[in-house]
């Protein structure tokens, strides 16, 4: 089945328009990721630490169910950096069924880990995440008090207008600039 799917996409790496040989072209890619599942799912288990780091990014580019419980359960790895990488493959993926785990990786003990967490549930634009995302901002370092002001905004729920509203007075520029940014950004 998948070679008959390449065969039919290598055809059209000639096609005289060139959108047809690009789409082509990126078609055969997501398809030899897919090719290559089970032996990403292997390395992702059994893989060197950065081996399975790559893996993990792999797995975004594969169109199958299949990617996900091996990613969420990455999710519970000791090695935060590993844990980073399946948060942000599993944001970009936007699965709703993922959200629930990303949520919980907002109180990760690790500081990278919580600032990957709040890009990726911000892409999920689901207004409920302003109650878990305003309360990281007390006392946060400018890095997470910019993630999480430009994921208000990237939601851009009115609910996060007061918190922004306060973002304003922040000692910080950056921080006050992305909340003036931000507002301009919700909705009503």
């Amino acid at each position: 089945m998948l070679e008959e799917r390449r065969r039919a996409l290598a055809t059209l790496l000639q096609d005289g328009e060139e959108a047809v040989r690009e789409a082509a072209a990126a078609a055969l890619t997501a398809l030899e990721s897919l090719a290559q599942l089970d032996e990403l799912l292997r390395i992702l288990r059994e893989g060197t630490r950065d081996g399975r780091i790559r893996a993990a990014f792999a797995l975004e580019r594969v169109m199958s169910p299949k990617v996900f419980p091996p990613l969420l359960e990455l999710l519970k790895d000791a090695d935060a950096d590993l844990r980073v990488a399946a948060v942000k493959v599993l944001g970009r993926r936007g699965h709703p069924k993922t959200l629930g785990a990303l949520v919980r990786l907002l109180k990760d003990e690790q500081p990278a880990v919580r600032q990957a967490a709040v890009a990726a549930v911000a892409g999920f634009h689901d207004r409920r995440l302003v109650a878990y995302l305003a309360p990281l901002l007390g006392g946060a370092e400018e890095g997470m008090a910019l993630t999480v002001v430009r994921a208000l905004g990237e939601i851009a729920a009115p609910e996060a207008q007061p918190t922004l509203v306060s973002c304003l007075t922040d000692a910080r520029p950056a921080v006050r600039a992305a909340a003036a940014e931000a507002l301009g950004r919700l909705g009503i």
